[in-house]
Parts: C-alpha cells; sequence; structure tokens
C-alpha cells in the first residue's frame, strides 16, 4: 500500500466539510479530480469512507475511525515541517555550551538568560570544562562554543576565538585581613602571602597572567592551595586558607567573609572570550552568536570589547 500526505488531508477536508464542492474549494483544487483521488484512497485501504448519495455526503463508521488517524498524522507532519523550518532558521535545536570555572558570573547568566527569552525552543547544554578540554571539545565537535580566557595557547587554524569582556584582576581577601584594610593593594605587598589558585591546565591563559603580574613585582606565588573552580577558591579565601587573584567579576560570591581589593604597582586586566569552529555552520549557533555580539557591544559601552 503506498499511502500519500495528500490522500489523508483531501479525505479529511471532505470528512471535514462533508461536501465535495466545498472541499475541492478549500484545497485548491476541481471537484472531479478530488473525487478520483478519494476513490484510489479507499482503493488502497479496500473499505469506503463515505455513503454518498445525490444530495448528501456521510462518513461511514470505517471513515470515522480513519478520519481521527488523519488528523493525528497530519497534525504530526505540519509540526515536523514547523520544526523543521524553525531547526533552518535557527530558531529550534540543541546548542551545547561550554564554559570554565573563572567564567563571568555576571555577563555569562545575562547572555544566557536574554537568549532564553528570544529562543525558548532551543536546549542550552551546559558543561563546566576546563579551558583545554574545551579546546579538544570544539575540535571533536561535542560543544558548540565555548567561554574561555584569554589568551588561548597554540589554537588550531579553524578555531575563531573572540573577546566578549575585558575586566581587571582583583585580590579576594578573608574578612579581618590587614590587607583588607587598605583601599588598593600594591602587588608586591602579597609576596609571603599563602596563595590559592586554580591548576594551569583550567585556564592557562590566565593563571601566566597572575604569574606574570607577581614576577614583575618580585616574586613568585607561594600557593598552598589549588581549587578546580573559581567557587572553591572564594570558599577557601572565606574560610582563611589564604588569598587569590581573581577576575573583579565574581566579587558577588560570599561578600559576607571575604573582601575584594583592587590591585595596583602593576595592575592587570584579563579578557574572557568566545570560541567556536569556523567550520560549524549550525543556524542555532549563528543565533546564538548574534545575542552574543548585542550584549558584549552592551558592556564594550563600559571596558569591552565586542566580539
Amino acid at each position: 500500500m503506498t499511502m500519500e500526505l495528500r490522500h489523508l488531508r483531501y479525505f479529511a477536508a471532505v470528512a471535514e466539510e462533508l461536501n465535495f464542492t466545498r472541499a475541492a474549494e478549500r484545497l485548491h483544487i476541481a471537484q472531479p479530480p478530488l473525487s478520483q483521488q478519494i476513490r484510489q484512497f479507499e482503493d488502497e485501504l479496500g473499505v469506503e469512507l463515505f455513503h454518498r448519495t445525490k444530495h448528501h455526503v456521510q462518513l461511514t463508521d470505517a471513515g470515522r475511525a480513519v478520519l481521527a488517524e488523519a488528523q493525528r498524522t497530519l497534525a504530526q507532519a505540519n509540526k515536523v515541517a514547523i520544526v523543521a523550518r524553525r531547526s533552518a532558521q535557527g530558531l529550534a535545536g540543541d546548542l551545547n555550551i561550554g564554559f570554565s570555572g573563572s567564567a563571568p558570573h555576571t555577563v555569562l547568566p545575562k547572555i544566557l538568560r536574554a537568549f532564553r527569552s528570544q529562543f525558548a525552543a532551543i536546549t542550552l547544554k551546559l558543561h563546566e570544562l576546563s579551558t583545554e578540554q574545551q579546546l579538544e571539545c570544539l575540535a571533536a565537535g561535542s560543544i558548540d562554543v565555548g567561554f574561555i580566557r584569554l589568551p588561548v595557547e597554540n589554537p588550531d587554524a579553524s578555531l575563531i576565538v573572540k573577546p566578549i569582556l575585558r575586566e581587571a584582576l582583583i585580590l579576594a581577601v578573608p574578612k579581618g585581613h590587614a590587607l583588607g584594610r587598605l583601599r588598593a593593594v600594591p602587588v608586591r605587598s602579597l609576596a609571603k602571602a599563602p596563595f590559592i589558585r586554580f591548576p594551569r591546565r583550567v585556564a592557562p591563559g590566565l593563571y601566566d597572567q597572575i604569574d606574570r603580574m607577581c614576577s614583575r613585582a618580585g616574586f613568585k606565588p607561594r600557593v598552598v592551595q589549588e581549587a578546580l573552580q573559581i567557587q572553591t577558591t572564594i570558599s577557601l579565601v572565606a574560610a582563611g586558607l589564604g588569598i587569590a587573584i581573581v577576575p573583579e567579576s565574581i566579587q558577588s560570591l560570599h561578600p559576607e567573609q571575604v573582601v575584594y581589593r583592587p590591585l595596583i604597582r602593576p595592575a592587570a586586566m584579563t579578557e574572557m572570550g568566545i570560541a567556536y569552529e569556523g567550520e560549524n555552520n549550525s543556524p542555532v549557533l549563528r543565533v546564538f552568536l548574534g545575542v552574543v555580539t548585542a550584549m558584549a557591544q552592551v558592556q564594550g559601552k563600559r571596558n569591552a570589547p565586542s566580539c
């Protein structure tokens, strides 16, 4: 049996109108071809779907049963067509997003909220990964886009990396710490302080930047504890285990137990970037990048380059 969607559409139209003339007008076809198509459909099914008289058309019991299934099938086919069109336009589908533990706690949530409000049919799948892991996943295609700290070491030629946020590195100390009484803290005054920091593999660009900043001030950080996530780092600072140099966007964490202060002589800035494969032509990725661009431009009015 070869059943086509047009047979279901023709049958449903006649069944709903119970009039071949009105059904033909609704379908924008002539009545004789419509009657012929219904006959072919009945022959394929091996049942009579309509009782026909000179003035009336009525559904048979088989016709009523077939109508319910035909309407469900047509509704599903319409849904498939809508999903296909929306997906081709980047309005539906999945987007896998990588982010590092040092991702901004202000900009990233704002980007995600803005995107979800505009494209609710797109499912966002978030993966917390180190910079190294994100680069591997981007190359493998297991994530579509990553939020990483810049600079990136040895990026693939096909990888596109654009800055979206520029912010200062600041000092986090436990509440009551002597350095917290200063309005701004010279980097050299951290020479003997116990540092809490993340391993280099988490964000090598930021790790090296902090090392260079300390080196210019004449010392190497005395690391007493490593933490993979920025939230853990700040929790350890709050517990009094040491101090940390962190991006300023995270200073909303533990404000009751942690004091945040700007660094001076030399101060330093850090950049968050977005990374994606240039060969990834996903419409969903393109609309996401459009939202990121818009958000970065708003942020750029203060201190960030747009992507």
